[in-house]
């Protein structure tokens, strides 16, 4: 009774017939390995030019805080603005520039269609020799961020 339940001979068995798809296959394969050597083998790059000699002028409303290896900060070559640790003189003095830069309209050109408020140039760079660990910098740039600055960048030039 119970083989007959399991044979039915009245259904077809399902049966794929595979012999098309490797047909498709190799000639897929064979196009690809035609096709291979046509692609340009070598690569193209521009070196640049030597610089030149003269320094690049700094913009005037360029915010420039830098961290010495002692931990202590700078603002455009002021210094006594705190530490790492303890940010709070630079953001009291980057509050008062950027109220200072919203009282003179030194506005960031490129947001024309924004509000005042928004308009107001808050770019700030960071400055640190490569051996500062992040972590510092992170203290730094929340602090920056607190006070107010965007977008802050990161510079590592010409320090050691």
């Amino acid at each position: 009774m119970q083989s007959e339940r399991f044979e039915k001979p009245s259904e077809a068995s399902p049966y794929i017939n595979v012999t098309p798809l490797i047909d498709v296959l190799l000639v897929l394969l064979i196009i690809f390995m035609v096709i291979s050597p046509l692609r340009p083998s070598r690569f193209e790059t521009k070196i640049p030019s030597e610089p030149d000699e003269i320094p690049a002028e700094l913009n005037i409303h360029t915010l420039v805080v830098t961290i010495n290896q002692d931990l202590s900060l700078k603002l455009n070559g002021i210094e006594g603005l705190g530490t790492t640790n303890d940010p709070g003189k630079l953001s009291a003095k980057l509050v008062d520039v950027f109220r200072e830069r919203k009282a003179n309209h030194v506005y960031d050109k490129t947001m024309a269609n924004l509000p005042e408020n928004e308009r107001v140039l808050r770019s700030v760079f960071i400055k640190a020799p490569r051996s500062v660990r992040y972590g510092e910098i992170t203290k730094v740039i929340d602090s920056l961020k607190g006070a107010g600055a965007n977008p802050v960048g990161l510079q590592i030039d010409d320090l050691n």
